[in-house]
């Protein structure tokens, strides 16, 4: 596994991935796909640069399996405080979801957080998305019972179908 951080020449092939991981139809979407939940793009260029201007201390990291390779996943981790560090964009291309790829991008990422002194890592995640929630909890995280809004009214990272929207905090030890 090589995980490295994303550089410019990443960007469009990371945005195509987000939009095909969280917003793909059909055969070829995820497991994990926000189908009846949210429509529309997830990732736009303009989004990804915002995102990366806001979270300068933030890593956003890219999983190939040789250095020349196609993309197969990213995760994004960055740092808060007293030890914790925030994880998201954890995606893997769908097609290659049963290699588990998304379970050791997952070991990397904590790894990664750990050999500079994190302690805990949280993440939020929708509260419909049960199937994604038990992932994450069969390996080792759990709902701390905090909750985040949903951000209506913000429809640059889709479109939701639902009114009831809200993420649960899960968190773990490394």
């Amino acid at each position: 596994m090589l995980l490295k951080p994303a550089v410019e020449a990443d960007y469009a092939a990371i945005i195509d991935l987000a939009n095909v991981a969280y917003r793909g139809t059909g055969a070829s979407a995820s497991w994990n796909a926000e189908v009846g939940i949210i429509e529309g793009q997830r990732m736009n260029e303009s989004l990804l640069r915002d995102d990366l201007a806001a979270k300068p201390e933030g890593h956003l990291l890219t999983y190939r399996d040789d250095p020349d390779g196609m993309l197969l996943g990213t995760v994004w981790v960055d740092p808060k405080k007293d030890g914790v560090w925030h994880l998201g964009l954890l995606m893997v291309r769908p097609d290659q979801q049963k290699r588990q790829l998304g379970r050791a991008l997952l070991a990397a990422a904590e790894g990664f957080v750990k050999e500079r002194g994190g302690r805990r890592i949280s993440m939020s995640v929708l509260h419909v998305r049960s199937t994604l929630i038990a992932w994450y909890e069969r390996r080792g995280y759990a709902a701390t019972g905090e909750t985040e809004p949903f951000p209506y009214g913000d429809e640059r990272f889709g479109k939701p179908l639902r009114d009831d929207l809200y993420f649960v905090v899960l968190e773990k030890g490394i």
